[in-house]
């Protein structure tokens, strides 16, 4: 790539050594601790901290890194286990060094006010996303036939997708037109009675850590729907948990999306406040709800990536790396879904053809 402007940086790359052998590390989803392929070691976050710490003395004590360069766009960053060339965009907050393999931190992404609050490692491993792709054709008879062959994924990425989570109070009160209907018989005559109400409901409710994607490289409503994350195996950020996978970070600004977020607040309001009204039908007419933001955090959440390329067409899927769902939209076979049309109709025809004929037989 041509050297469009070059500027003097100080980047670095951060990346995870085996204590033991001090081959490159990652952390292993399925045992949840760092596995060392190269001598079997296994290692806790504990473990791990200690020898990044030791990592960071020592690194402090070395010369000062020559300033990398910029490259229309892109940054370069010198891999801390080959000394290769890595190059990343703006976005990239871990990567993997084309040369060795290893996992590359790259420090300044992560630094700051772009510092991740918090982090839900990895529960899900690359095999289980692969799996949930090839049982795609359970249930979906409509679904190209050969779509799922796993000869199909292009690529597939365990990515830590950058969030903000808003905790949101909602204040204030709904006004709904609500009825009740009474029924009751005397003799032969049928009566019905219909009550109406102006019926009001309020109160105080408190919403924690809505999310709403930090990053405009995924589309929102992939995003939204591998919801919900079991906050519950959340834990405060390591930078230790994201070697092995790809990281992004933020670029949404948190106040400009804050309204997606507060968005959901009120509408979830609503159903709780007219939930609450007992009656047997019942129409917001007017609301004085106002959503106010109490805290926010900084959060990397794990998502299995699967690019799906089928007839010269891409297919986007996602993977929630925590609680394994999985979705995306799936392509209609256009021969099949007439067929089923057919069949469906001939067979819905035969039926009232069956019916009308034992109608008229019985009234013969």
């Amino acid at each position: 790539m041509a050297n469009k402007e070059t500027k003097e940086k100080t980047e670095q790359s951060l990346e995870n050594r085996c204590p033991a052998c001090k081959a490159s590390i990652s952390y292993n989803p399925k045992v949840g601790k760092w596995k060392c392929e190269y001598c079997g070691s296994e290692f806790t976050l504990e473990e791990m901290q200690k020898e990044n710490d030791n990592a960071s003395t020592e690194k402090k004590n070395r010369k000062e890194q020559k300033p990398e360069d910029t490259y229309d766009g892109y940054i370069s960053y010198k891999c801390e286990s080959c000394g290769a060339e890595i190059i990343a965009d703006d976005q990239t907050a871990a990567t993997f060094c084309v040369y060795c393999g290893n996992t590359a931190i790259l420090q300044s992404k992560l630094s700051g006010k772009f510092s991740p609050d918090v982090i839900i490692p990895f529960k899900k491993e690359k095999t289980d996303a692969t799996n949930a792709f090839k049982g795609l054709s359970k249930g979906r008879p409509l679904m190209p036939k050969g779509f799922n062959d796993s000869h199909n994924i292009e690529k597939i990425r365990g990515v830590y997708i950058p969030f903000w989570l808003y905790d949101i109070t909602v204040s204030g009160d709904v006004v709904m037109d609500a009825k009740t209907v009474e029924k009751w018989t005397v003799g032969d005559t049928h009566y019905t009675k219909t009550n109406t109400f102006k019926v009001t409901r309020g109160g105080n409710i408190h919403f924690s850590k809505i999310p709403v994607d930090g990053s405009t490289r995924f589309a929102n409503d992939i995003m939204n729907t591998i919801e919900p994350f079991d906050y519950k195996e959340m834990i405060p950020y390591n930078h230790a948990y994201l070697s092995g996978f790809y990281a992004e970070k933020y670029d949404e600004d948190p106040n400009v999306i804050y309204p997606e977020a507060s968005n959901r607040a009120l509408n979830s309001a609503r159903i709780i406040l007219k939930d609450d009204a007992r009656y047997a039908t019942k129409v917001i007419v007017s609301d004085q709800l106002e959503a106010k933001e109490t805290e926010r955090k900084y959060a990397m959440l794990p998502v299995w990536m699967v690019n799906v390329k089928y007839k010269n067409k891409m297919h986007i899927f996602a993977m929630n790396g925590q609680t394994g769902e999985f979705i995306g939209n799936i392509p209609l076979d256009k021969g099949r879904t007439l067929l089923y049309t057919i069949i469906i109709f001939t067979i819905s025809m035969a039926i009232c053809i069956l019916i009308s004929y034992l109608i008229f037989m019985g009234g013969n």
